[in-house]
C-alpha cells in the first residue's frame, strides 16, 4: 500500500540509441483542423451569472458509415500491441488483414481495423474547450491555495519525482503545465474517482490509483494524471482532428461520441472510460447525477461555463522562428512530428541531436538556442518553456517548448532572450528518453499546435514540417530539398543552419 510518501521510478525501455521520445501505441492523429474563429486573443472576463449561458453553436460531425480506421505499423509495433490499442484481438486483425503470422509485421504495413458500436454517448456539454487546457482561464488560477482548503488526503500526500519530495497541489501543477490541461478538470477528476480532496481517509486502492486506472506500474498521483491527462488530450486532439469516433468502456465494448459534442467534453468522456461498465460512465456524465462529474466540479469550482474563452486560436500567422541551434551548425532530424507530451496530444513536436558520433545519453557540449525573442518563463527538469508574448503567464499565447535541456548551463527563468541566444545543452534530462537530443514544440493559449498545420505550420528558417501519418516519422522541406528523419547522423537528415533563406 502506498503510505504519504511515495518514490517515483521509471522502468527501463530498451530503445534505439540516437534519439528519442518514447513512442508509446497509440490511435493515428492528424493536424489540428481551422475550426476555431481566428481572433485576438480575448482575456478571462467573468460571466454575468444572472444571464442565461447561450453556448457557441457547433455544427454536428458526419460520422463515417462504418466506423473503420486504418493503422500504419511503426517500429516496434507488435500485432497484440496493437489489438491492445483499439480494443479489438489479434485475431481478428489477422483474418481481417489477410495475415497468416502475428509475429511478421513490416515497419509502414497498413491494417484494417472495425470497431463494433453497441451504443451512442451522451450528448451533455460539460466543459468549455477552454477548460481542458492550461490557458489564459487559469491565469489566476492558485492550485495550492484552493486545495489547503479541503480536509481530504490530497493535502496530507507526497512523492518523489526526479530526486525531490514533491506535494499533490506541486504535482498537479506540474502535470498541468507538461499535458497543458486544466488543473480545475484533474482536480475534479480526482474528486470524483477517489475523494481525494474531501476524504481523509480513502481506500487503500484509491490511494494507489486515485484516477481509477489499475494497472502494474501505474501507482501512484504523478503516473495517475499523467495517464488521465493523456486521455483527456486524446479525447480533446481526436475529437477536433476527426480521427477519433469511439471510445472503449472497460468491459472492451465501444461507444460511438455523439455528434454535437465539442471537444472539452470528448476529453472528459474519454478520461472517465478507465475502469467503468457503460451504465457508470452513462450517468457519472450526465449533469444530473448527483455525485456525477458536472455535480462535482460544480460543488468545488460553481459553473465551468464562467470561465469560457473563445476562440483559443491565433489569428494571423504563425510567428517566424530559427532553427534551435547556432548559425553554421549541422543537426540531425530524427523524429518528425509526434507528440507534444505523451500520446494523447497533438502531434507539435519534432526532434533533432546535434553533429558528433556519441550516441545514447550524454551531455552534449553544443548549445541549444532561442527560436525567437522572448522571456523564459520556465527552466526545470529539462523542459524550458519560452513565451513570445509580454504577459507573464505561460497558458497565454505563443509558447515554444524545448525538452531535454541539461541543468548545467540551462537559461534561468526571468531572462529575456533575443533569436540564436543560449537556452542550454541537448541531453536526455526530463521527460523519457533513449538518447541526447533536443524535442521542441510550439502551443498556443495553452493548446498543442500541430507541426504540419495547414494554417499555422512549424517552419524553421524555411525548413517546413510535414508528417509521413505515423509518429516520428516526417520530413523538413525547403527549397525544393527535403530532409527526412532517421535514427542516424545521415546527409538524408542533416540541416545546416544558414540563416533565414
Amino acid at each position: 500500500m502506498l503510505g504519504k510518501r511515495v518514490k517515483f521510478g521509471l522502468w527501463a525501455l530498451v530503445v534505439l540509441v540516437l534519439s528519442a521520445c518514447y513512442r508509446p501505441q497509440v490511435q493515428p492523429a492528424v493536424q489540428f483542423p481551422l475550426s476555431f474563429a481566428a481572433t485576438p486573443m480575448p482575456t478571462v472576463t467573468p460571466r454575468d451569472p444572472t444571464v442565461p449561458l447561450t453556448p457557441t453553436p457547433l455544427v454536428p460531425r458526419q460520422a463515417p458509415s462504418a466506423l473503420t480506421v486504418y493503422h500504419t505499423v511503426a517500429y516496434g509495433e507488435t500485432l497484440t500491441g496493437i489489438a491492445q490499442t483499439y480494443g479489438t484481438t489479434v485475431e481478428a486483425l489477422l483474418a481481417l488483414n489477410g495475415i497468416a503470422n502475428a509475429d511478421q509485421l513490416a515497419v509502414g504495413q497498413r491494417l484494417q481495423i472495425t470497431q463494433a458500436v453497441s451504443d451512442v454517448g451522451p450528448e451533455y456539454r460539460l466543459i468549455p474547450d477552454s477548460e481542458l487546457v492550461y490557458g489564459p482561464a487559469y491565469a489566476d488560477f492558485d492550485i495550492e491555495a484552493v486545495t489547503a482548503a479541503y480536509p481530504g488526503w490530497f493535502n496530507e500526500y507526497s512523492e518523489e519525482l526526479d530526486g525531490r519530495l514533491h506535494s499533490a497541489s506541486e504535482i498537479v501543477e506540474k502535470v498541468a503545465l507538461q499535458y497543458s490541461v486544466g488543473p480545475r478538470v484533474l482536480l475534479t477528476l480526482l474528486e470524483l474517482r477517489s475523494g481525494w480532496l474531501t476524504n481523509p481517509d480513502p481506500s487503500p486502492q484509491a490511494r494507489l490509483y486515485p484516477l481509477g486506472y489499475e494497472r502494474e506500474y501505474w501507482e501512484g498521483l504523478y503516473l495517475q494524471l499523467g495517464w488521465v491527462a493523456s486521455a483527456l488530450n486524446a479525447g480533446f486532439y481526436g475529437w477536433h482532428t476527426e480521427s477519433l469516433w469511439t471510445l472503449q468502456l472497460a468491459n472492451g465494448e465501444y461507444v460511438q461520441l455523439a455528434p454535437t459534442l465539442n471537444a472539452g467534453t470528448v476529453g472528459v468522456q474519454c478520461a472517465l472510460t478507465a475502469g467503468l461498465d457503460a451504465e457508470t460512465w452513462h450517468a457519472l456524465l450526465n449533469p444530473a447525477t448527483p455525485d456525477g462529474f458536472s455535480a462535482v466540479y460544480r460543488s468545488l469550482f460553481g459553473d465551468p461555463f464562467y470561465y469560457a474563452i473563445e476562440p483559443l486560436l491565433p489569428p494571423g500567422d504563425a510567428p517566424e522562428l530559427a532553427l534551435p541551434w547556432p548559425v553554421g551548425e549541422t543537426w540531425y532530424l530524427t523524429g518528425g512530428p509526434h507528440g507534444g507530451w505523451d500520446a494523447g496530444s497533438a502531434w507539435a513536436a519534432v526532434d533533432f541531436v546535434p553533429d558528433g558520433d556519441q550516441l545514447g545519453c550524454y551531455q552534449s557540449r553544443a548549445w541549444v538556442t532561442a527560436v525567437a525573442p522572448g522571456t523564459i518563463l520556465y527552466s526545470d527538469d529539462g523542459l524550458v518553456l519560452q513565451t513570445l508574448e509580454d504577459g507573464r503567464f505561460l497558458g497565454a499565447g505563443w509558447l515554444m517548448i524545448y525538452m531535454h535541456v541539461a541543468r548545467e548551463g540551462r537559461v534561468s527563468v526571468g531572462a529575456v532572450v533575443d533569436t540564436g541566444d543560449r537556452i542550454g545543452h541537448p541531453s536526455c534530462e526530463g521527460g523519457v528518453s533513449s538518447g541526447t537530443h533536443l524535442h521542441f514544440a510550439r502551443r498556443y493559449n495553452g493548446v498543442w499546435i500541430a507541426a504540419d498545420n495547414p494554417q499555422w505550420p512549424l517552419i524553421l528558417d524555411g525548413w517546413r514540417a510535414a508528417s509521413s501519418g505515423t509518429p516520428y516519422n516526417g520530413t523538413l522541406t525547403r527549397d525544393g530539398q527535403v530532409r527526412t528523419a532517421c535514427q542516424c547522423r545521415e546527409p538524408s537528415n542533416a540541416i545546416q543552419h544558414t540563416g533565414s533563406p
